[in-house]
């Protein structure tokens, strides 16, 4: 793939950004290394960038009222704010004292915003999390089809690469590790805590049950569980939480876990050249990571009984039904069957099947169940509209 990452412009996301800008002046961008930050940053129309890793631009940053003056009225992009002395200070000097600059503020973590920050500037800021490529990413960069996304993963550098670019792999949890989890954890345990990330990406989409993670780390239950608490928190996996009124017949506390980004998992399950069955477990994943990122406050959950029917997700509404959503990589392949089930307790909502090859929603309806059959854009575009 023969791409420039700096002349791809993810218009999706500059647009969340400006949408963002016209309601409040400051914008926490967040995200995981390597995620796009820095280049959407410096792609945003007459930004003025600021790299804070570098010791000029932090000493320039000392006297915050007087930055600020320097750069009154325009927009500024503070890349890797954390690293500043007292970041909250000029945030907040921003926000209270200099309303016409538009600031956008990044870091890896949301953590950067709750360990070194005095001042949560709430109602000053919009939280935006760039999640890993999405439908309209793929657009943008010129995608015909999802197999490269699947392989190599919605990490720009990753996908922009021919080949899944393997010894930036561990580059990448080299730096995760030194850069996230030491900073603002201080774990001791390096090998046990890779080991647990290694087995995450392997086992992603099951359901998680601790001991099967604490042999093969030589940990206890408990760091297990403080293990997968820092993973959630940095969103190198995401917890998804059974949907359950509690029934008798449900599964009601055992979470599933789904790591970031389907260019790791296939690269930790030796998946080099993808069959049916591995796409269609990817495709669960990249079908999650659009829903987070089109519906980034939206509540998700699974639903499985004890007889081990299951919906892959369902989204949960305040004072709505639940919709219930499968991921099938081809239309021919999706089976309502675990609808009919769910229904059976929950008879209220709408069901879509989220497939790898729809051209346009298609509506069926059997003796059991009435369904949708979508691809990804639709499901966006009908997502965006719980919110809009």
């Amino acid at each position: 793939m023969q791409y420039c990452m700096r002349m791809i412009k993810r218009t999706y996301w500059i647009d969340r950004i400006e949408k963002s800008w016209n309601h409040r002046p400051l914008v926490w961008l967040a995200g995981v290394r390597r995620a796009g930050k820095t280049v959407l940053c410096q792609s945003l129309d007459r930004v003025e960038y600021f790299d804070c890793e570098i010791p000029r631009v932090r000493q320039s940053m000392e006297d915050p009222e007087a930055f600020l003056r320097s750069v009154d009225g325009r927009r500024v992009a503070l890349d890797e704010v954390h690293r500043l002395r007292n970041p909250s200070e000029l945030l907040k000097i921003a926000a209270d004292h200099f309303p016409k600059i538009r600031l956008i503020a990044t870091a890896s973590s949301t953590l950067h915003a709750t360990r070194k920050f005095r001042d949560t500037l709430t109602g000053r800021k919009t939280s935006l999390w760039l999640t890993p490529m999405n439908g309209e990413d793929l657009r943008a960069f010129g995608a015909t089809s999802y197999d490269h996304r699947l392989r190599n993963g919605g990490l720009p550098p990753f996908f922009l690469s021919s080949n899944f670019p393997e010894r930036d792999v561990q580059d990448w949890l080299d730096s995760y590790w030194a850069k996230d989890i030491q900073e603002l954890f201080r774990l001791e345990r390096h090998a046990s805590f890779q080991k647990f990330l290694e087995l995450m990406f392997v086992r992603s989409s099951g359901i998680f049950e601790a001991t099967a993670f604490a042999g093969p780390c030589e940990v206890s239950r408990t760091t297990i569980f403080n293990y997968l608490k820092v993973l959630e928190v940095t969103k190198v996996c995401d917890m998804i939480r059974p949907f359950s009124t509690r029934k008798s017949t449900e599964i009601v506390s055992a979470p599933k876990t789904y790591a970031f980004d389907t260019g790791f998992v296939a690269y930790f399950r030796g998946w080099n050249d993808l069959r049916l069955e591995d796409k269609g477990a990817l495709w669960e994943h990249m079908v999650l990571n659009e829903i987070r990122s089109v519906w980034p406050e939206g509540e998700i959950r699974y639903w499985r009984d004890k007889q081990g029917h299951e919906v892959d997700f369902v989204l949960v509404r305040r004072g709505q039904s639940p919709l219930a959503v499968e991921c099938k990589w081809s239309t021919a392949s999706a089976d309502p069957s675990a609808f009919s089930v769910f229904r059976h307790h929950y008879p209220a909502g709408d069901n879509w099947v989220i497939t790898g090859d729809s051209d346009r929603p298609l509506s069926h309806q059997t003796k059991m169940i009435r369904w949708t059959s979508m691809g990804l854009r639709e499901m966006s575009n009908r997502l965006a509209s719980f919110h809009s």
